[in-house]
């Protein structure tokens, strides 16, 4: 009986530091479900959520951001309780809020793409504010269009009043988030995830 041997080519030191970081803000994310403000009108609670999707997108670009929220999303289908309320399971994927956290990872890919404009990384302290600000905002727009519609699908509810109960109310927090997530990457709170 013959033996081969072959070797295997080891993982490449980037990939192994990109996917750490994408586990890291994973977890953070995953840490907010400890912050839930329930809304007694809304099926959908305030969270803390949206920042670290935008921080995916900023510092992880548009494949390990995406990556990240994915990592995310299949720890909470599993049952972690990662998501809002400190919930888990696949149900929540296809719940209420599932078009939320499904918008979370198109928005942290588009954030990443506006940003970084490839999938080269660049420092996002560099970008220029509008290039921020556009790039948060159009993550905002894809998130709440993905849950509202979503949310309207579900529930049978017309399209208007999907955006009354899961977007208006939660307008002035995203406006907050979006100066928070600036402020961190223009203050270099973060360091360079490089």
């Amino acid at each position: 009986m013959e033996t081969h041997r072959e070797s295997v080519d080891p993982v490449a030191d980037d990939v192994v530091k990109s996917f750490a970081r994408a586990a890291i803000l994973a977890a953070l994310l995953g840490a907010t479900a400890f912050v839930t403000i329930p809304l007694p009108f809304s099926p959908i609670p305030i969270t803390l959520q949206v920042l670290f999707v935008f921080l995916a997108g900023l510092y992880l670009g548009p494949v390990w951001g995406t990556v990240s929220i994915l990592l995310y999303l299949v720890a909470g289908a599993i049952g972690l309780p990662v998501f809002s309320g400190m919930t888990g399971g696949f149900g929540v994927l296809v719940g209420e809020t599932g078009g939320y956290l499904w918008g979370y990872a198109l928005a942290a890919g588009l954030i990443g793409l506006l940003v970084h404009r490839g999938t080269d990384l660049r420092d996002p302290a560099d970008e220029p504010v509008v290039i921020l600000l556009g790039s948060l905002i159009a993550g905002t727009i894809l998130v709440y269009g993905t849950g509202a519609g979503y949310m309207a699908w579900l529930l049978e509810l017309e399209l208007g009043e999907a955006i009354a109960l899961g977007v208006l109310p939660f307008v002035p927090g995203e406006i907050l988030k979006i100066v928070a997530a600036i402020a961190i990457v223009k203050g270099k709170r973060i360091t360079q995830i490089r």
